[in-house]
């Protein structure tokens, strides 16, 4: 797997873990829904310092500690994890 596919894949973990829209998604970590929509299609490379910013504006809005290396976790129960969180849907 290459990095924007990981990130792909953790945003949208993220936002299928936190219930949120694609639009409310982008609203909390500060980019714009085009640019995230850009992301999950693994269409735009992404600076390290955007990532870090994604995380800690994440970890705000959930109080929880996401570190930006979160998002490009090669964490093979997280991915496996998505996949139930999107078969609920």
């Amino acid at each position: 797997m290459n990095l924007s596919e990981l990130l792909s894949i953790n945003l949208r973990y993220y936002r299928k873990l936190y219930n949120l829209s694609q639009e409310r998604f982008a609203e909390v970590i500060g980019t714009s829904l085009s640019h995230l929509n850009k992301m999950e299609q693994q269409k735009v490379d992404v600076k390290l310092s955007t990532i870090s910013k994604y995380a800690n504006n994440l970890s705000k809005f959930t109080k929880e500690k996401i570190d930006p290396i979160d998002f490009l976790s090669n964490d093979k129960s997280r991915i496996t994890n998505y996949s139930r969180i999107d078969e609920k849907k």
